[in-house]
């Protein structure tokens, strides 16, 4: 059986529980679910909001490619990832990587492997919205991020 990667950009919420549902239904095959959410940080009180954008349809696309290669890597019967765009303020879910395969390590290394991908190289844009009312910068990708993606790098 074919699995078909879910991808969603959306400005709403999503439901954690809804999502795993939705990747196990019906599958006495899957014996492991990772999830990993992401939320928004206040940045020691001094974030009110971060503004994510991004290209339609570009983001999908790139993110439905990572997600095809993760699919191609290990041996998942399923996976989900779900990116919000939008003002989101802190305690807020931005992301949400779901996984599903016949044992964990699969699992977890698929949902390492997309969030790596997720916050290093991704088409969105992060610019911070601060408590005294002033746009702060545009945030950059951390060093740190790009070395997790590198070492999901084929030699």
């Amino acid at each position: 059986m074919s699995v078909v990667p879910v991808v969603r950009i959306q400005a709403g919420d999503f439901d954690v529980a809804a999502e795993i549902a939705l990747i196990s239904a019906g599958r006495a095959d899957v014996g492991a679910v990772v999830t990993f959410t992401g939320l928004c940080r206040d940045e020691a009180g001094t974030l009110a909001a971060l503004e994510l954008e991004h290209y339609p349809g570009m983001a999908e696309a790139e993110i439905t490619r990572i997600a095809q290669e993760a699919l191609a890597r290990w041996p998942l019967a399923g996976i989900t990832a779900i990116h919000r765009f939008g003002k989101i303020r802190p305690g807020e879910n931005i992301v949400l990587v779901v996984t599903a395969s016949r044992h964990r390590q699969a699992a977890f290394d698929a949902a390492n492997f997309l969030m790596d991908y997720l916050k290093s190289r991704a088409p969105f844009w992060k610019k911070e919205h601060l408590v005294d009312g002033s746009e702060g910068s545009w945030v950059d990708a951390k060093d740190s991020d790009d070395d997790a993606a590198a070492r999901w790098a084929k030699s």
